[in-house]
């Protein structure tokens, strides 16, 4: 049996490189970072020459990143302490946002007297900006605009410079999930009017366990987290030294190779496009995936034109073929429900049938896309 991987919008494989540089830092520099001696020094060495790396690929200020255990933590720092700290009272959102941002947003308007506002998305999984502005433009209170970059479930992007533009035409704040961009994209946060962002490096190829939050200067955010005074007060605790350093490097081959690895994953993308279409009859694609002007070269979603009664088994029938891949986004994969995201956007008849995420990587090959159709194909006319 084969085996592929095509769901590396959940997780990627660590490269060597990465595991190379973190298991010499794990045996060499295990000293805690914030002891003052050498062993000390050396460990808290590493930790600040990442933060600089981190910051100048991204043209920010050393100062404004933030070590956290992932994402989902970064999300958390920012729309809580933006409400408890910086008098937020409106936040303005989308409902297909990931669940860190939309389930701190709901868990916030529940225990705070602040309103809560979702942009109107339409049927390809892209927000309506002009809504966005409307919503703006009414606001009397303190606000705070939560949007994702990337979607992790469809691959829509967010035209960031346009809402960011928006947001300083009104006051607001911009908090935007980057986890599915950071590593994939250019990105110069020094152009763009965004005061926070949250990123993941288990998505670029690194550890999981590890990200950032990038906190623009003098913006009042504070911490959630209290103890020590690491990380510049925003987050107590001792550093994983280990996952930090594996994240610089995973960082640092992304962009090394972000031009020859982007094109050759997009190439990849527009071949399972391609065959899909030619080989599975009826097969849809969901928002605006197979489009690579509107959508990120790393994913697609699709709709599998399959029965009710066949469509229970698709995922198992997959697995056990070799071929690992989500319904929906893996933070999902433990719910019964079905994805948040598709609800917003599909029909109720697309919504009977399934849809699956493939999500690529410089490590798959067009050999694993013939495979996957092949598998997809025997299955539907069974």
């Amino acid at each position: 049996m084969q085996k592929v991987y095509f769901d590396n919008a959940a997780t990627t494989e660590v490269r060597s490189e990465v595991i190379a540089k973190m298991v010499s830092v794990l045996k060499d520099d295990f000293g805690n970072p914030s002891s003052i001696h050498g062993y000390g020094r050396s460990a808290k060495n590493h930790i600040e020459q990442t933060r600089k790396n981190i910051a100048n690929y991204l043209g920010v200020k050393s100062s404004e990143i933030i070590f956290t255990s992932g994402g989902t933590e970064a999300d958390n720092l920012v729309i809580n302490s933006a409400v408890r700290d910086l008098g937020v009272k409106h936040i303005i959102t989308s409902k297909i946002e990931h669940h860190a941002v939309l389930h701190t947003v709901q868990e916030i308007e529940s225990c705070n007297a602040i309103k809560v506002s979702y942009v109107a998305i339409d049927a390809k999984g892209s927000i309506d900006y002009e809504h966005l502005e409307s919503l703006l433009s009414s606001s009397e209170e303190k606000t705070l605009v939560s949007l994702m970059h990337i979607n992790n479930e469809v691959g829509t992007i967010l035209d960031i410079e346009r809402v960011g533009k928006l947001c300083n035409i009104y006051k607001a704040l911009f908090h935007s999930d980057m986890v599915q961009s950071i590593g994939h994209y250019d990105v110069d946060l020094s152009k763009l009017h965004i005061d926070f962002t949250a990123v993941s490096a288990h998505k670029f190829h690194g550890p999981k366990g590890v990200g950032f939050a990038y906190i623009r200067k003098n913006s009042g955010l504070k911490p959630l987290i209290f103890g020590g005074e690491q990380e510049r007060g925003y987050r107590a605790g001792t550093e994983s030294v280990h996952n930090i350093v594996g994240m610089d490097e995973a960082l640092r081959l992304s962009y090394e190779n972000l031009q020859e690895e982007k094109a050759y994953i997009e190439d990849l993308k527009q071949y399972f496009i391609d065959t899909l279409k030619n080989t599975i009859e009826g097969v849809k694609f969901n928002a605006s995936c197979s489009d690579l002007d509107r959508s990120t070269y790393t994913l697609i979603n699709v709709c599998i034109p399959l029965s009710n009664e066949k469509s229970g088994i698709l995922l198992f029938h997959l697995d056990i073929n070799g071929i690992a891949c989500s319904k929906g986004s893996a933070c999902q994969s433990g719910s019964s429900k079905g994805s948040h995201v598709l609800t917003e956007i599909l029909s109720e008849e697309d919504l009977q049938k399934p849809s699956i995420r493939f999500s690529f990587s410089k490590f798959n090959t067009k050999k694993e896309v013939d495979y996957v159709v092949e598998i997809l194909k025997k299955f539907i006319e069974s």
